[in-house]
């Protein structure tokens, strides 16, 4: 008799699970029309803020190329905008399962997360992706001219967005560690060395091959370690 309800069990969660992704992707799908039809107004905005000024024109070379890019632009404004919404949906089904002071931890820690996560894109997109073109244009002489393709520049800076999205989780992942009791704070201070290569072979991965783009990442994640490992000391206290 408990294994059948346990079954039963497994069975309504994994209908609920089934529901909460089903809602998830039909409302990507319901905004994806709207975001490809603006989806070339958002290109052209987003080339223009990558250019900073520069007097170069993108090419491409194939026929669908600009058309590929508009989709795969679309999807991601799709997400973006149903974002909160998916949030909402996710949240719903776990919220049964969870404690008051799991709800709590977990509520700042999405909001935290998600924060970081923008901050860090917008950082890469107004700051560090002019400075690698203008990086690349600085090497041009009068025998020796730029042709940047267009899908290799927009695939550098959605590459690059999430890169930093990503590695601008460190304060969370710090202080929460240090909060939760899985990790003492002493112990992470005195590994700041391990922390410096570990981030620089991060950022060797998640970046082009190219040493100034890997430092603007490895130096700012380094930062927000050391920021995430101040808050803690503090709260500590």
């Amino acid at each position: 008799m408990a294994e059948e309800e346990k079954e039963e069990s497994l069975i309504s969660h994994l209908e609920a699970l089934r529901k909460t992704v089903l809602k998830c992707l039909y409302s990507v799908a319901i905004v994806l029309p709207f975001a490809f039809y603006f989806s070339p107004k958002i290109l052209n905005l987003f080339i223009k803020l990558l250019l900073k000024g520069n007097q170069i024109t993108l090419n491409f070379f194939s026929p669908a190329e600009v058309f590929l890019i508009q989709i795969k632009l679309a999807v991601l404004i799709s997400i973006t905008v149903c974002f909160p919404y998916i949030i909402k949906q996710l949240w719903n089904f776990i919220l049964p399962a969870l404690y008051d002071n799991e709800r709590k931890f977990l509520k700042s820690l999405v909001i935290i997360s998600s924060f970081l996560f923008l901050l860090g894109a917008a950082f890469c997109i107004f700051m560090i992706l002019p400075l690698i073109i203008n990086f690349g244009l600085s090497f041009q002489t009068d025998n020796i001219q730029a042709v940047f393709r267009i899908s290799e520049v927009i695939n550098l800076a959605l590459w690059l967005s999430l890169a930093f999205g990503l590695m601008f989780q460190l304060p969370v992942i710090t202080y929460y560690l240090i909060k939760s009791g899985l990790v003492e704070y002493n112990s992470i201070a005195n590994k700041r060395p391990y922390v410096v290569v570990g981030l620089l072979i991060t950022a060797g991965i998640l970046t082009p091959p190219d040493v100034v783009s890997q430092i603007m990442l490895a130096l700012p994640s380094y930062l927000l370690f050391e920021g995430g490992l101040l808050f803690a000391k503090l709260n500590r206290k």
